[in-house]
C-alpha cells in the first residue's frame, strides 16, 4: 500500500475542509481514485458500482418510511402528539422544553430522521417557547438535541443502513434501539429540569392533567403512536418484510390522515410527493457516492489494514469501544451521520467481531454516536437547521449546548459499558 493509495482520503479531507457537499466530496476523491490511481479497472466502474448499490429491494425501506414522515406531518398527527406531550409533561420545570424532548421521543416512530424531527420542531415549538419567556437560543439548542433521538427509536433510518451495510437483521436493530432512545429522552428530560431551575422557567401548565384529559387526548394521538409497535410486531411475526414495513406505514399515514382524522386533502398529495422525493434523494445520492468511495477503499485493502493495526495494538473490547467512540466522534464532525455509517461500518465492523463484540451493540453506538455528531459543530446538520429557522448565531448555541452535549457523552457511555441496554429487547424477543 503505498501513498498514492490514500491520495483519495486526503483529498476527500481536503475537500470536507473546503466546504464541499459531502456527496460531491466523496464522488471527487472517487473519481480521482479510478481516474489516476487505479488504472487497471475501466473508468466506467465508478458509475456501475453506484448503480448496483442501489439494485437492493431493502433500500426501498428508506423512500416508504419518509414518505410515512411527511405524510403524518400533513395529516395533524404532529400537532395530536404536541397536545398529548404537552398533557403529560407541561406541568414539570421547564415544561415546554420538556415537551420539546418528548415530542422528538414520539416522532421517532413516525419520521425516523433527526433532521426531519428538527426543523418541523423548530417552526413548530421555538416560537412557543420563546412566548413564554424561553431564551431563543435556548430553545434552539433542546429542539436540536431532542432531535437526536429520533432516529433512535424504531424505524430510525439511520439503523437501517446499518443493518444494510452490516448484514445483520433490522427488526433486532429496531427493537435494539428502543431502550437506548427511551433513556436518551430521560437524560434529556433531566438536564432541561436541572437548567430549567437554574434559569427559573416555568411549567407551562398549572397543575398536573386529570386522567380523562390524558385519556381523552390519548384517543386523538393513539394512531401515530401503535405505529412503531405495530411495525415491531410485524417484524417479529414475519407479517411483513422492513421494505414492506415502509410501504405499510405509508398506506396507513394516508389512512388516518384521510379517513380518521379527515385533514389530508387531495391538493397536499403533490407537496407529500415532492418532499418525499427531495429528502430521499438527497440521502440516497450519500449513499451511491460513500457506497463507490467504500468500494475504492475495499480494493486498496484499507479496511483490512486498518482492522489489522487495531487488533494487533488493542486487546481488550471496552478499550477498543472507547477508541471506536473517540474515532466516531471526530468523524461525526465532519461526516452526515447515513454516509459516516456506510463508510465506518465496514472498517469497524470486523474489528469489533474478531473482539467479540456484538455487532448489534457496535450498531447502536454507532448510531447513537453519529447522531451525537449532528448537533454538534462544525458541521452539525441537525444544529444548522435548527439555528437558520430560528436565526439564532451560532455563538449563542453553543453557549447553550454544552450541558446537552454532555449528558448525549454520558449517555453514550452508559451504552458502551451496559451492552444489555441494546440487546436485551432484541435478545428476549428474537
Amino acid at each position: 500500500m503505498t501513498l498514492l493509495s490514500f491520495s483519495p482520503v486526503i483529498l476527500l479531507f481536503t475537500l470536507f475542509a473546503l466546504r464541499v457537499p459531502i456527496a460531491v466530496a466523496l464522488l471527487m476523491a472517487t473519481a480521482v481514485y479510478f481516474g489516476f490511481v487505479n488504472t487497471f479497472m475501466p473508468k466506467e466502474t465508478m458509475i456501475q458500482t453506484m448503480v448496483a448499490s442501489m439494485e437492493s429491494f431493502p433500500y426501498l425501506a428508506i423512500p416508504f418510511f419518509t414518505c410515512a414522515g411527511v405524510v403524518f406531518n400533513y395529516a395533524g398527527i404532529t400537532s395530536r402528539l404536541m397536545g398529548l406531550a404537552e398533557l403529560l409533561f407541561g406541568h414539570m420545570r421547564g415544561g415546554m422544553a420538556q415537551v420539546n424532548v418528548a415530542l422528538s421521543a414520539m416522532m421517532g416512530g413516525i419520521s425516523g430522521s433527526a433532521n426531519a424531527d428538527a426543523a418541523m420542531q423548530t417552526k413548530m415549538i421555538v416560537p412557543q417557547m420563546e412566548r413564554l419567556g424561553y431564551d431563543r437560543a435556548f430553545s434552539t439548542v433542546v429542539t436540536a438535541a431532542s432531535a437526536c433521538i429520533t432516529p433512535i427509536i424504531p424505524p430510525g433510518i439511520i439503523l437501517i443502513l446499518y443493518a444494510l451495510v452490516a448484514d445483520v437483521s433490522v427488526a433486532r436493530m429496531f427493537l435494539a434501539g428502543l431502550l437506548p432512545g427511551l433513556l436518551l429522552c430521560v437524560m434529556l428530560m433531566i438536564t432541561v429540569s436541572i437548567i430549567a431551575r437554574l434559569k427559573g422557567y416555568k411549567p407551562s401548565r398549572d397543575s398536573r392533567a386529570g386522567l380523562g384529559e390524558i385519556m381523552t387526548q390519548l384517543g386523538k394521538s393513539i394512531w401515530a403512536l401503535i405505529l412503531p409497535f405495530g411495525i415491531i410486531m410485524g417484524l417479529r411475526f414475519g407479517v411483513f418484510t422492513p421494505t414492506e414495513a415502509g410501504a405499510v406505514s405509508v398506506v396507513y399515514a394516508l389512512f388516518v390522515g384521510g379517513v380518521i382524522y379527515r385533514e389530508l386533502k387531495w391538493s397536499d398529495l403533490g407537496k407529500i410527493v415532492e418532499e418525499s422525493v427531495i429528502a430521499t434523494a438527497g440521502v440516497m445520492f450519500i449513499i451511491c457516492a460513500a457506497n463507490a468511495f467504500a468500494t475504492y477503499m475495499t480494493w486498496e485493502g484499507i479496511p483490512a489494514a486498518f482492522s489489522n493495526y487495531l487488533v494487533g495494538s488493542i486487546d481488550n473490547p471496552l478499550v477498543l469501544l472507547l477508541v471506536i467512540n473517540l474515532l466516531l466522534l471526530v468523524i461525526g464532525f465532519f461526516f452526515e451521520g447515513g454516509s459516516a455509517i456506510i463508510l465506518m461500518t465496514p472498517l469497524l465492523l470486523p474489528v469489533a467481531t474478531q473482539m467479540g463484540i456484538d455487532p448489534i451493540h457496535l450498531g447502536i453506538i454507532m448510531a447513537v454516536n453519529l447522531t451525537i455528531a449532528g448537533f454538534t459543530p462544525p458541521v452539525g446538520t441537525m444544529m444548522f437547521i435548527t439555528i437558520s429557522i430560528a436565526k439564532v448565531r451560532m455563538e449563542d448555541y453553543i453557549k447553550q449546548a454544552w450541558p446537552f452535549f454532555i449528558a448525549l457523552v454520558l449517555m453514550l457511555a452508559l451504552l458502551t459499558l451496559v451492552p444489555a441496554i441494546a440487546l436485551f429487547l432484541p435478545e428476549t424477543f428474537l
